[in-house]
């Protein structure tokens, strides 16, 4: 078991208590609520103890890298899927156990998922002919919408969506632009609190994407109902949301406006997720005051534990590159640079650490230049952890078992069948090519570059995570063997009774 990634701590492995108790969303208007939810699918975790809260009219973006859990945590909102543990509640009401067609919500799927058969306008009324409104003239109290009703609100939504004299059109006649508007029409024609896009705009080419991206912000203005969208491109991300949450590994990373998930990433996977970023490993000297790549800089951050190890993360856009040397904070030499349309972007090479620089200027490659960077383009982030701990059992002497393999660790102290927390330092860790030279297999889930070598993250086939200080480049989805050097790990006996071990 992991102290980190997907197991952030450690407790008994109880369930959670569902209890039909609703949660007042008063205080914070929110309309959705998801509460310690967690889902395990064949032995795999893919959320983890998730819990956010969603305002009601806000349009809200859930983003990240493919496998993180966006889409199930959509899912299960949705109700397509049950969650393994938690609850979601929707206006205070708790509505895990509600099927999807009760609850208040449409979706909208990459995959448009239109009645071929159908014409544009029967395709939107489909809901409508089936939903039931309260009358308190009709029999049981209950009837169905009328034709004239179905009419008027079909031309409407298509009125909103652009498409008020496409009804009588076949829907295979129509563009993937066309067609998605269709099942968007379809989705709000019921009316629902919310609406879920789960990555709506993926089939569609550059131009018809950036035009629905406009259209879906003046479509959630006009409604003035919850948008909950799903997507991994950050342009999209930032150019359409209220709010951005950032996810990875099935856990929350950072939810909040836009502009400060750019400005201020709350640790290495966002600020290197979200747009280019030079990200680099540094010590906070003292207050206004870092250390990296040799250099002390001034910055704008305190509160930092005097000669801290923190990251820094530096935007291209914000580096002032000189020609020559001498005329700013580091000296280095171009290796590449290519023309973006509104600016260049450049690799320079400053003391074993790759910046990446834009400017509107272009410097050639082989250029001497100067780069400057300025305390307000500084941003200084807490390291996420620094060290691996999991916990383990003594399998024999300097043997210790833990994240589904047997490692060679020096065992004085302890008996066979003790519980332990294994420490493992980032650069006890080495990698292999081939699995099958390692103790255990695993996958390379992130690699960040920090100046002078990369931190990877893999993920173990018993869904433990590590993190690992490696001079060698690793691809997203790699396969690889993990060794550990034994001589630098360090046990301690690990307290069942205590509730939570924290790193």
């Amino acid at each position: 078991m992991s102290l980190f990634g997907k197991n952030k701590s450690i407790k008994n492995d109880k369930t959670h208590d569902i209890q039909p108790t609703a949660v007042s969303s008063k205080k914070n208007d929110n309309i959705i609520e998801i509460k310690n939810i967690t889902k395990v699918f064949d032995g795999e975790t893919v959320l983890d103890n998730l819990s956010l809260g969603i305002k009601r009219g806000q349009f809200v973006t859930l983003l990240g890298p493919s496998g993180c859990g966006k889409t199930t945590l959509l899912r299960l909102i949705a109700g397509f899927e049950t969650p393994t543990s938690g609850e979601i509640y929707i206006e205070g009401v708790p509505i895990t156990a509600v099927p999807p067609f009760k609850r208040p919500v449409n979706t909208v799927f990459q995959k448009y998922a239109l009645f071929p058969h159908l014409n544009v306008f029967k395709n939107v009324a489909f809901g409508l002919k089936l939903k039931k409104i309260a009358d308190s003239n009709a029999k049981n109290g209950f009837r169905k919408y009328t034709k004239a009703e179905i009419e008027q609100k079909v031309n409407k939504a298509l009125k909103l969506v652009g498409l008020e004299d496409y009804g009588h059109r076949d829907v295979n006649s129509l563009s993937g632009g066309q067609q998605q508007r269709v099942a968007i029409a379809r989705a709000i024609v019921c009316e629902p609190k919310v609406l879920l896009l789960d990555e709506p705009l993926g089939a569609l080419d550059l131009k018809m994407r950036k035009e629905m991206q406009i259209e879906l912000k003046r479509m959630h203005e006009e409604l003035g109902i919850t948008f909950i969208f799903v997507t991994h491109d950050q342009e999209e991300a930032l150019t359409m949301s209220d709010v951005v949450v950032v996810m990875n590994d099935g856990v929350v990373q950072q939810t909040a406006l836009p502009k400060k998930i750019y400005d201020e990433p709350s640790n290495a996977f966002v600020a290197d997720f979200i747009g280019e970023s030079n990200i680099l490993s540094g010590i906070m000297k003292q207050d206004y005051l870092i250390s990296f790549l040799g250099k002390s800089l001034e910055c704008v951050d305190k509160g930092f534990e005097k000669n801290e190890k923190i990251d820094v993360v530096i935007r291209p856009e914000d580096i002032k590159i000189r020609n020559g040397f001498g005329k700013g904070h580091f000296d280095g030499e171009v290796l590449s640079t290519v023309f973006k349309g509104t600016y260049y972007e450049m690799e320079v090479a400053v003391d074993g650490y790759e910046f990446t620089v834009q400017s509107q200027k272009e410097f050639v490659k082989g250029s001497e230049v100067s780069l400057e960077i300025k305390p307000d383009s500084i941003h200084i982030m807490k390291k996420m952890l620094t060290i691996n701990k999991h916990i383990g059992k003594i399998a024999g002497e300097n043997l210790v078992s833990f994240c589904g393999g047997e490692f060679e660790i020096p065992t004085a102290g302890f008996e066979q069948g003790d519980e332990v927390i294994v420490y493992v330092p980032f650069t006890a860790i080495t990698l292999t090519d081939d699995e099958s030279d390692g103790v255990i297999g695993a996958n390379i889930t992130q690699s960040v570059y920090k100046g002078e070598y990369y931190q990877v993250q893999i993920f173990t086939d018993s869904d433990d995570d590590f993190y690992i200080d490696t001079a060698d480049e690793w691809d997203m989805d790699d396969r690889v063997g993990v060794v550990i050097d034994g001589k630098q790990v360090k046990l301690e006996r690990y307290d069942p009774d205590k509730e939570e071990v924290n790193a």
